[in-house]
């Protein structure tokens, strides 16, 4: 299996204050298959651990021993972004959430790791809604 890996479940598996943390403990523990995400998303992960250097190198390691494989943004998946936080502007969309979608785009993926239930029920990949865990 394949699928996205959005900033919460990646924050509450480092962040033993969160209130998912356990949960995502246990669907990280389960899960046998490949996660993908974006700088954009490393980023705000790195940023909402930033109360601990031991945790966003955890979040690192996550990357660099490849239990989560970064995606670069090219120019083309940045318009699409572009044009992704156009079309949602109303809820709004943010750049990290953009950047997954317009992963999902470019390698077909509608499987993904998120607690943003609410604005990733809503969002489209040509027409098909995401699978959403945990």
């Amino acid at each position: 299996m394949k699928a996205l890996l959005d900033t919460g479940p990646w924050v509450a598996l480092l962040d033993k204050s969160e209130t998912k943390h356990l949960d995502s403990i246990s669907w990280f523990r389960t899960y046998s298959g490949v996660l993908y995400s974006t700088e954009a998303v490393l980023t705000e992960v790195l940023y909402l651990l930033s109360f601990s250097i031991q945790a966003q190198v955890a979040a690192l390691d996550f990357v660099l021993k490849s239990a989560v494989e970064l995606v670069p943004s090219s120019k083309e998946s940045l318009l699409a972004c572009q044009s992704l936080m156009e079309k949602y502007s109303d809820l709004p969309m943010d750049f990290a959430d953009a950047t997954l979608i317009s992963l999902a785009q470019e390698t077909g993926i509608r499987d993904i790791i998120t607690f943003d239930i609410k604005d990733f029920s809503i969002y489209r990949v040509e027409g098909t809604s995401f699978r959403i865990s945990p």
